[in-house]
């Protein structure tokens, strides 16, 4: 039978990833006692903690506490309607959309109350307190037919907090110029490389000049592009 701390990391693994800090606001307790859970220091979560916890996670008190039973709520469609249910995100995060000239600045430069302002997206990702949306311009991440692309006017959520690895998508900004730009990050000889997907466009090399805003969680196409 798993323990607390098996059945922990596995559901906030996601997705949608759930953070310590999270699930630590979402009982009204603090970080180190999540990771006592987590660590397996502490091998129980009753009471409040349990129901709180296990209605953030989006799983049964009694799978939990116990690993025992369903993880989930049983399905609400009529017996024997021979229909699967789907899988339905645990809960959705909003996150703000900012402007390129925004995403340039550095971070403990930006302005909090413009970007209490600006627009909000929701994503079933959690992606981390700081992150945020961008709305790709231009056409230099849109790839031959076939290809992964991400046409202008997509959107794509950004966590600053999640460090990227080499195939990821990633925003990074040009330090002297506060220039930002959306590229795959590659790796080639052992030096990282800023790779836009269309062949058009040139690689960068990733040197003293540009530091990594943020990694590329989730993306969607706005509504309102199809209106």
């Amino acid at each position: 039978m798993s323990t607390l701390q098996e059945r922990l990391r596995q559901i906030m693994a996601g997705p949608p990833k759930v953070s310590q800090a999270a699930l630590a606001r979402a009982c009204g307790i603090k970080p180190p006692s999540v990771n006592d859970w987590i660590s397996g220091k502490t091998k129980t979560i009753e009471g409040q903690n349990l129901l709180l916890a296990a209605e953030f996670l989006g799983v049964t008190p009694k799978w939990l506490a116990t690993g025992r039973g369903p993880i989930r709520k049983a399905s609400s469609l009529p017996e024997g309607s021979n229909v699967e249910a789907a899988l339905q995100p645990i809960r959705s995060f909003s996150y703000p959309e900012i402007s390129w000239v925004q995403a340039g600045i550095a971070r403990e430069a930006i302005e909090m109350g413009n970007i209490a302002l600006c627009p909000q997206h929701t994503s079933d990702v959690w992606a981390g307190e700081d992150a945020f949306w961008l709305r790709v311009t231009g056409d230099s991440m849109t790839a031959p037919s076939g290809n992964p692309s991400f046409p202008e006017g997509f959107l794509i959520l950004v966590a600053p907090d999640i460090e990227p690895r080499a195939g990821q998508f990633v925003v990074a900004r040009m330090i002297s110029t506060n220039e930002a730009t959306f590229k795959q990050l590659t790796r080639d000889a052992g030096e990282l490389y800023l790779k836009p997907l269309n062949p058009a466009y040139p690689t960068r090399s990733v040197d003293d000049d540009w530091e990594i805003v943020g990694t590329v969680v989730d993306g969607k196409m706005p509504k309102s592009v199809f209106l």
